[in-house]
């Protein structure tokens, strides 16, 4: 989205700052400002970070400043330390701010994690991007903004795709919907659905159907998260169109928790652990588990290729989960590989 030059300025607000000292737009002015709202536990922006970061590294020195707003999704996310933890953890170096109040997300309007804006070097938004995706264009931009601070300045070839989904050619398919475990914006499958604020015993029999989850076991129900709690055996079921699945957990109410992974009722294999997840000697084969020492999302599965699958996640008490988010994107060989076997649920390319 390109904006005529001139028309809108950025407010000027914000007092907490991470990796430097506070900033403001008007001090800036003279130079090119990305900034990027984001969320340490958002699939999609963590997806976008490392554009951000090279984008930061190889233009600082050319005109551009990289600001990154960091406006929480959930209640854990508000506390500054959490926040330092995802910054360290993401190796990023640009300057943070701290938006727990929203009120640069207010102050912009905005609506949408990841949002990266571009400010020119007289302050004015000259292009804005929802979401993943973009990033020759924001980086043709950024050049053609520091162009209009020094015609003459020297500028790198624009940056290769950083994943080989990332590539012209690669293929997004129709995945599940986020879904919430909160009873806030949850949607779960069992007969008489949440029980709001309250801990409650859930059981279900039947046929797992997708756009909801089903539990097993006592929970508390809460607007932001599902807890299990006291002793006994809990289970999360769900039905998934996707290539790989992600989950925001906690646990808020003990020190750490663990939840048993299983996919189309068998542990994981290598090829689809992802980096959170661990293996144990188990009966008959290793057990896939991830242990929850933090409040951040957790890569449940990686499959590397489209597909309908169901998970079963067996949680010890203390577990807490806030949202799943399920992506899609595969790179052009896989996908390939894919259509000789696995046709797109929908028969387009959205």
């Amino acid at each position: 989205m390109r904006v005529e030059k001139g028309k809108v300025r950025a407010p000027e607000i914000g007092r907490v700052w991470l990796n430097s000292t506070p900033l403001s737009f008007r001090q800036l002015r003279g130079r090119v400002v990305l900034v990027d709202f984001w969320d340490y536990t958002c699939v999609n922006c963590i997806r976008t970070l490392p554009y951000v970061q090279a984008w930061h590294e190889r233009y600082q020195d050319k005109g551009l400043t990289v600001i990154g707003v960091h406006t929480p999704e959930f209640t854990f996310a508000q506390y500054e330390s959490n926040v330092e933890r995802g910054i360290r953890e993401f190796g990023l170096t640009y300057p943070i701010v701290i938006d727990s109040n929203r009120e640069i997300w207010k102050a912009f309007a905005n609506r949408y994690w990841p949002t990266k804006y571009l400010l020119d070097k007289d302050g004015y938004l000259r292009f804005g991007h929802f979401g993943e995706g973009g990033y020759g264009e924001c980086e043709q931009v950024i050049q053609e903004l520091l162009r209009e601070i020094d015609p003459n300045v020297s500028l790198p070839a624009l940056m290769e795709p950083v994943r080989e989904e990332d590539h012209v050619g690669a293929v997004c398919y129709r995945a599940s919907g986020e879904l919430y475990l909160g009873n806030r914006r949850g949607r779960i499958g069992n007969d008489g659905g949440l029980k709001e604020d309250q801990i409650a015993d859930y059981d279900f029999v039947g046929t797992v159907e997708e756009n909801f989850f089903y539990a097993t076991g006592r929970w508390a129900s809460t607007a932001e998260y599902f807890e299990a709690v006291e002793a006994g055996p809990h289970t999360l079921r769900l039905k998934y169109d996707a290539s790989a699945v992600n989950l925001v957990m906690a646990s808020p109410h003990a020190p750490t928790a663990e939840v048993i992974v299983l996919q189309d009722g068998k542990p994981l294999t290598r090829k689809q652990a992802t980096r959170d997840i661990r293996f144990r000697p188990g009966v008959s084969v290793e057990e896939s588990y991830i242990v929850v020492d933090s409040a951040r999302m957790y890569s449940l599965v990686d499959n590397h290729e489209f597909g309908e699958h169901e998970l079963e996640l067996r949680c010890s008490p203390g577990f807490a989960a806030f949202a799943l988010t399920f992506t899609s994107c595969v790179d052009p060989v896989a996908s390939a590989l894919q259509a000789f076997s696995v046709p797109e649920p929908d028969g387009s390319n959205p």
